[in-house]
């Protein structure tokens, strides 16, 4: 239960900062709302293949230092690939390549910066319920 609550979460705080962002450059309340909602269903169509590709291509690794170099490759791969939905919301909805690329570098770096406190002070959540014996963790 705590594992769908934190997933639920992170997408809230993923829609959160492409709202605050979108807004901070449009300042429109409704462009924002929109690019909320496009954004991460684009992403969520393209992960998946993005995902099946990187499979096939870095299952051919066969030394460790290969595997990392591949995984670090295809991470950088999928920051890029971010980048680019949100350039291309940001380009659609405001006709600005300037805004476009400001969302396409700022918004991967938020994410960057705040899910990994989202996901310490959820850890710290869970930590304090298992000690708890509220209820069992599926992690």
């Amino acid at each position: 239960m705590i594992t769908a609550a934190k997933r639920v979460s992170q997408v809230a705080t993923h829609m959160g900062i492409a709202y605050a962002l979108a807004y901070a450059l449009t300042g429109s309340a409704a462009l924002s709302g929109l690019a909320v909602l496009v954004e991460p269903v684009i992403n969520v169509l393209l992960l998946p293949l993005h995902e099946a590709a990187w499979a096939r291509w870095g299952g051919k690794a066969a030394k460790a230092g290969a595997r990392y170099l591949v995984l670090a490759a295809e991470k950088f791969s999928q920051t890029g690939l971010h980048a680019g939905v949100a350039f291309g919301v940001m380009y659609v909805a405001t006709g600005s390549a300037a805004l476009g690329g400001i969302a396409a570098l700022l918004e991967p770096v938020c994410n960057v910066l705040v899910l990994p406190v989202h996901d310490r002070l959820w850890d710290s959540f869970a930590r304090g319920v298992q000690a708890s014996g509220c209820a069992p963790i599926a992690t």
